[in-house]
């Protein structure tokens, strides 16, 4: 389980800035959606987790452990932001393979890896494509590809899907269920659409007043 326990950043010191306060549980195979207006305090969450930014005091714990002062790099979380940064003139399974080598130094066991989550993704036969050549929903599923390859219980999601037609979209929802359940993970989903709640969220909670509200 992934518990967040008076969790608190303030942007600035200056008179007027909020404090935002979080505390919030996920359950393994569990999806926790985040709703409120831009700049509410939704993604300041994920950054806290991730370890972008620093809390001021609280907890983050997984399953007991404290990772609050922990390094980035060393957190257990993976993260897919709306611009899914991918090198757009190196193939899907070079692009994925950054996830776990800077050198692009594949080994066996690598190239194996990358043939599982591809599969997992539906991009198995997209393996050696130019991203630059994939509609905007399989780039996402690269992006998503390459997060997952790093085998972290925590995923934390910054509305990746914005801007994707509907049908991609819901078949992006769809995984991203499919796989919270069959990799055991905590997730958290920021978004602005309510019917993405609907479609995945076991629960949802409202960033108001620089708190979360449950729903």
């Amino acid at each position: 389980m992934l518990k967040v326990t008076d969790l608190k950043y303030q942007y600035s010191r200056d008179e007027g800035i909020p404090t935002y306060k979080y505390s919030i549980e996920v359950k393994e195979q569990e999806i926790v959606a985040l709703l409120g207006e831009s700049g509410s305090g939704k993604s300041t969450l994920l950054d806290l987790i991730a370890g972008f930014l620093d809390a001021s005091s609280g907890t983050i714990e997984l399953n007991g452990d404290d990772f609050t002062n922990r390094a980035i790099e060393k957190r257990p979380i993976s993260i897919l932001f709306q611009n899914h940064n991918l090198f757009e003139h190196l193939s899907v399974e070079k692009n994925i393979l950054l996830g776990i080598s800077k050198t692009l130094k594949d080994s066996m066991g690598d190239i194996e890896k990358v043939k599982k989550i591809l599969k997992e993704v539906g991009l198995e036969k997209f393996k050696k494509t130019i991203v630059s050549s994939l509609s905007g929903g399989q780039q996402q599923r690269v992006a998503l590809a390459r997060v997952l390859l790093r085998v972290q219980p925590i995923l934390l999601l910054d509305e990746p899907f914005t801007g994707l037609d509907a049908k991609t979209r819901l078949e992006m929802l769809k995984l991203v269920k499919q796989i919270t359940l069959e990799k055991s993970l905590c997730t958290i989903m920021v978004t602005h659409e309510i019917e993405d709640c609907k479609l995945i969220a076991n629960r949802v909670y409202k960033v108001e007043n620089s708190e979360l509200a449950e729903q």
